[in-house]
């Protein structure tokens, strides 16, 4: 249990609570365990010397016993409920709180379904265990300890007879216990691929509408969740066997007792009350057992869910602040690649990109253009150190980007992804997502740039209209106007674009790229394009080809130097070309 005990470290802001629910379990066992006594007292001293006054005092201390038991139960179940569901929110805090601070090189590691079943069912288990840790799980070795120590105090010579009848039933357990525990983690992979495959078709439920597919991902979804019901039937059927064959032990047990037992009663050795005393003892005995059993599965479940949240909780970002980084309180947007290699791999193999150099300078319009999978987006990401580079080093302003903290670096810089990614909020919400204080002056001042507000004002509810989740009521042109619109009111000294206007028109794009000089003449703009339209005006274009610079220049110089350029040119603008791209 070495992942759960990692775990439990989150319960010490809970402590004291733990600690009240573990005294109120230990009174509340105290009590169940005075019954059996107080039942003897009844019988041998009160039922059998016909004295009631024995009886009825009897009864008041066993209704008081029973009482104290109740309000007992009552305490540990609130204080347990209260600390388990604290560590759990702390848990799923921590986890997210790690997750937010993951390179683009962690989550390329950790699949989007892992995290999410992480972050709920996996958490759900461990607060679960939190919670059964405090109520049955220490219930049930404290009862079966006080059980066997009351029989041996009760009748001795029983009690060791009775030693074998639980040496077989404990035996028992272990067995299919063991048995068990591997067939419960693989029901737990199977659950794993089940959540995948569900994340997998709710995402994109639109695409396999669009492609017809909806019967073969049915037919997918039919094999993982068949495959999830028989490694669960199998479980079951195997714990089963459990509670029937405990039953029989049981009673096989109660026979031999009250056999042996009612022989030593005949022969004046033992009272009616021990008998009775000591069969209620055997079956607190027994019922421990059983339920430790079934804890030992819930416990393989919740240690193998403990696992994958430390593997999360542990996983160190591989990007951070390096010792004495400094801030960058402000930079005029000159950046330069100084024999930049970079690979996706630990150790720097494969190269994505190879030895890359180039400047652009202080309020230049860049633009990179190259074929999918050269390399160009992995580019733009190095600059705000979404990554970072195996040799060479890029600078911003003459300072390594390393050098400078993440936070201040990242300040400087509006960023429209090759996503656009949208959040549930307003349009508003959206724009501003990176300067919540931002004015609604500026808020649509960004928009008229980005060449959104047209499309915005024609919405019932305007800035204010609702987001569905992931943008589903915008197209991908809309959304992709808003994420421009959100980097532009960062009023960033340097504006990362990728690809960020491929799904509008080349007149729309034309118009962003004019706004763009007008609002933000002295700022520097690094694109990413497919479309050979979108690059014509910039002051410098970088071909990118198999990770390498193949050529830079203007568009002129490029159409006289670059076999490269001009043939994407052609295949785009030229003869026969389609404009639209």
């Amino acid at each position: 249990m070495h992942q759960l005990m990692k775990i439990f470290r989150f319960l010490k802001p809970y402590r004291s609570k733990a600690i009240l629910a573990m005294l109120a379990l230990i009174v509340t066992i105290a009590s169940d365990l005075a019954v059996p006594r107080l039942i003897q007292n009844v019988v041998d001293n009160g039922i059998s010397k016909s004295n009631m006054h024995v009886v009825l005092g009897t009864m008041g201390i066993m209704l008081a016993a029973s009482a104290l038991g109740v309000l007992m139960s009552i305490l540990n179940t609130r204080y347990a409920v209260d600390v388990a569901v604290g560590v759990g929110a702390d848990v799923r805090s921590a986890t997210f709180r790690n997750i937010q601070k993951f390179s683009f090189s962690n989550l390329d590691k950790h699949r989007t379904g892992d995290l999410m079943t992480n972050l709920t069912s996996d958490v759900s288990r461990v607060q679960t265990i939190v919670q059964m840790s405090l109520r049955v799980i220490t219930r049930a070795p404290l009862m079966l300890v006080g059980s066997v120590v009351l029989m041996f105090l009760t009748s001795p010579k029983l009690a060791l007879d009775v030693l074998a009848i639980l040496i077989v039933a404990g035996a028992l357990i272990i067995m299919v216990s063991t048995k068990a525990q591997p067939i419960w983690l693989r029901v737990q992979a199977k659950l794993d691929r089940l959540n995948s495959v569900l994340q997998e078709n709710l995402a994109g439920m639109r695409l396999v509408k669009a492609f017809v597919r909806s019967g073969e991902e049915n037919r997918r979804f039919g094999v993982v969740n068949d495959d999830f019901m028989d490694q669960n039937i199998r479980v079951q059927r195997l714990l089963a066997v459990v509670m029937p064959t405990m039953m029989v032990v049981i009673n096989v047990g109660m026979a031999m007792i009250i056999l042996v037992g009612g022989k030593q009663i005949v022969g004046g050795t033992m009272t009616t009350g021990q008998l009775m005393a000591f069969l209620n003892y055997l079956m607190f005995t027994m019922f421990p057992l059983v339920m430790m059993a079934n804890l030992i599965i819930v416990l393989s479940q919740a240690e193998a869910s403990a696992g994958r949240i430390n593997t999360v909780l542990e996983a160190a970002s591989s990007i951070v602040d390096k010792p004495g980084a400094r801030d960058l309180p402000s930079i005029k947007g000159r950046v330069a690649f100084e024999h930049v290699t970079f690979s996706y791999g630990r150790d720097c193999s494969d190269a994505v990109l190879q030895d890359v150099n180039f400047v652009v300078e202080s309020g230049q319009t860049v633009a990179i253009l190259g074929e999918t999978g050269s390399g160009k987006t992995t580019l733009v990401n190095l600059i705000p150190r979404f990554y970072d580079v195996c040799g060479g080093r890029i600078t911003v302003d003459g300072v390594d980007v390393r050098d400078a903290t993440l936070a201040s670096l990242r300040s400087h810089m509006g960023i429209a992804l090759q996503e656009a990614v949208l959040f549930t909020g307003t349009i508003r919400d959206n724009i501003r997502y990176g300067r919540p204080d931002a004015s609604d002056e500026e808020v649509q001042a960004a928009a008229r740039v980005a060449a959104a507000e047209q499309f915005i004002l024609g919405l019932p509810q305007g800035y204010d209209t609702k987001v569905e989740e992931r943008g589903a009521n915008l197209s991908g042109g809309q959304k992709q106007r808003l994420s421009i619109a959100r980097a532009l009111l960062m009023k960033p000294s340097i504006l990362i674009l990728d690809d960020s206007t491929s799904a509008v028109d080349v007149d729309t794009e034309a118009h962003i790229q004019e706004e763009l000089l007008k609002a933000h003449a002295g700022t520097t703009v690094i694109m990413v394009a497919t479309r050979i339209s979108t690059v014509l005006g910039a002051d410098k274009i970088l071909v990118l080809d198999k990770g390498r610079i193949a050529a830079e220049g203007t568009h002129q110089e490029l159409m006289q130097t670059s076999p490269i350029y001009r043939e994407i040119y052609d295949s785009q603008l030229g003869n026969g070309g389609n404009h639209n791209g």
